[in-house]
């Protein structure tokens, strides 16, 4: 066995002290010691990558024929008919998705913990009942699942965005504890990254690298998630986002990202302690996945078991489902909202282009879409930049100091936002005030522009490249809101060559021109382009029923 997994680094993190680098290897180290030698790629495939590694898995020769017909043909929904069904095992599926995992692993650095052994136990035990009983456990019997590095699983690792908070927990969270009990099977858990405050996965663990084109980074903070599940090593996972977490990633990596109206899903566990940016923004949690029909499924395993009784703060609000077709409306019973920008940062070329095309493809079958205008969208985004730190940022320089872990450049690029002392109570009431005000008036605006749902970028641009995530104000806007949003894949690409440059003169602000900086230094090359729709707080299911119309119209999986 190897003393650590190589993985591809094409940008190195910085250094800690001796001290910080000496646990860290040993960290690395025990993630070696459960990885056979068997499953790992030739050397020459880590010192020598294409930039774009999402056919590796196939090619490797480490997967079996039928092992890459189960991890590349089938959504978790046709996973669990087929193992229901018997034509195939749990443990057949466990496996093909942890050797995947970990092939995965080693081009994008995107898990923390692979515990495939545990995985396959778990696989006999539900195996043996189907095979006894003739039934399955619950609607998710033999599915793999990856979980986000800081949601606890009991007897594995969780931090919370630093080496110093490092421990093993003793128990399943609320979310995890459902989905076991609906059958669901943890193998693996993946790369988030410091402070879980980026768009960009750089932890102790490595840099988490975009599967379409390594130079490009898989988002934040759950891009481990991502670039597993873009390359097939999961076929679902779980996500947090109080920024963009959720949406960003799974933009960058051409997946469904699904962020809930905060208080839809249950989060009790996933950080012990909190974060004090939730007094004014909370944090949500969903699904990131390969259809629309598993961000379904997602959804009703989950509010099927009434997380409200254990969570009280939950609103209970029962998910009916999208299999009837009397549920999928017309195109012509409700209005889309296309907003092209924010009026702050025009999106990068891609991304305008995607729009274009989503319009057209909408309009010709029939969709009613409107010009739809953000209503203050920089006051906004200013306003959740300072709610993000009613406790300023020393926190995070403390855990730093405690270990020794190096500053990452994002870190440095967040802690801009925070005020110099801690605000007091009423500081943060006016926070409050101002936030509801601010909802208030966005929520009569958008009713005044008569639109049901908000068409708009997810992301300034493709994905970005390392260490410049700067700009999440196509995310976070929502998490000021509270809007549930989801992200999902399009038919555009990034080109390699005769990509088009702006066609507007004049950049719209400082940002703008930023943007347009990073857009013309950049290579961007196969970064897919997800597109998001937003809907009105607590409206989850009618936004759903609206991707449901529209998926044949867009293409969506």
């Amino acid at each position: 066995m190897p003393s650590i997994i190589p993985v591809i680094e094409p940008v190195p993190l910085p250094a800690g002290t001796p001290a910080y680098e000496e646990v860290r290897r040993s960290i690395l180290q025990e993630f070696a010691a459960s990885v056979p030698q068997s499953l790992l790629l030739p050397e020459e495939t880590i010192r020598n990558p294409p930039k774009n590694v999402t056919g590796i898995p196939r090619q490797c020769g480490l997967l079996s024929d039928a092992e890459l017909d189960i991890t590349e043909n089938y959504d978790a929904t046709a996973l669990a008919a087929a193992i229901a069904s018997r034509k195939f095992t749990s443990v057949e599926v466990v496996t093909a998705f942890a050797k995947r995992a970990i092939i995965a692993h080693q081009l994008t650095c995107c898990l923390t913990e692979w515990f495939m052994d545990e995985a396959v136990c778990h696989a006999r035990e539900l195996d043996r009942h189907l095979e006894s009983t003739g039934r399955t456990v619950g609607p998710f019997h033999g599915v793999p699942v990856s979980i986000k590095a800081h949601i606890p699983i009991a007897g594995h690792w969780s931090n919370r965005g630093y080496l110093d908070t490092r421990a093993k927990d003793e128990s399943d969270s609320q979310m995890v504890a459902i989905l076991r009990k609906a059958g669901a099977i943890f193998y693996c858990k993946t790369n988030q990254p410091q402070s879980i405050m980026h768009l960009e996965s750089t932890s102790y663990y490595g840099r988490t690298l975009n599967p379409y084109n390594i130079n490009l980074s898989a988002g934040g903070s759950t891009g481990g998630e991502a670039a597993l599940i873009a390359l097939r090593g999961s076929v679902v996972g779980v996500g947090t986002d109080i920024g963009g977490s959720i949406r960003g990633p799974s933009a960058f990596c051409g997946i469904y990202g699904f962020k809930t109206t905060a208080r839809t899903l249950p989060m009790k566990g996933f950080l012990g302690g909190g974060v004090p940016a939730e007094l004014n923004v909370i944090c949500s949690t969903g699904p990131m996945c390969l259809t629309l029909r598993d961000v379904d499924l997602f959804m009703r395993v989950i509010l099927a078991a009434k997380p409200w009784i254990e969570d009280p703060q939950i609103i209970p609000l029962p998910w009916t489902g999208l299999n009837s077709s009397a549920s999928v409306p017309s195109p012509q019973s409700f209005k889309i909202g296309l907003m092209m920008h924010d009026g702050v940062i025009m999106p990068q070329p891609p991304v305008t282009r995607a729009l274009e095309w989503a319009k057209s493809q909408l309009e010709g079958r029939g969709f009613q879409v409107k010009p739809f205008k953000p209503y203050k969208a920089a006051r906004i985004v200013k306003n959740l930049r300072e709610a993000y730190w009613p406790a300023t940022a020393a926190f995070i320089d403390a855990h730093l100091a405690i270990s020794g872990e190096p500053k990452q450049p994002l870190t440095e690029w967040i802690e801009g936002d925070a005020p110099a002392k801690e605000l007091s109570t009423t500081e943060v009431f006016q926070q409050r005030l101002l936030r509801d005000e601010m909802r208030t008036e966005f929520s009569l605006d958008w009713h005044k522009q008569d639109v049901d749902v908000v068409l708009c970028p997810a992301f300034v641009g493709p994905a970005c490249s390392h260490d410049t995530a700067w700009y999440w104000d196509y995310t976070g806007i929502w998490n000021y809101l509270d809007c549930p949003g989801v992200v999902v894949p399009t038919p555009i690409k990034a080109l390699a060559q005769g990509e088009e440059h702006y066609a507007e003169k004049e950049p719209l602000s400082e940002q703008c021109a930023e943007v347009r900086r990073l857009w013309e230094e950049g290579d961007f090359e196969d970064a897919p382009i997800n597109l998001q729709f937003v809907g009105r707080r607590h409206h989850d299911r009618e936004l759903l029923e609206v991707l449901a119309a529209v998926r044949d119209t867009l293409k969506l999986p």
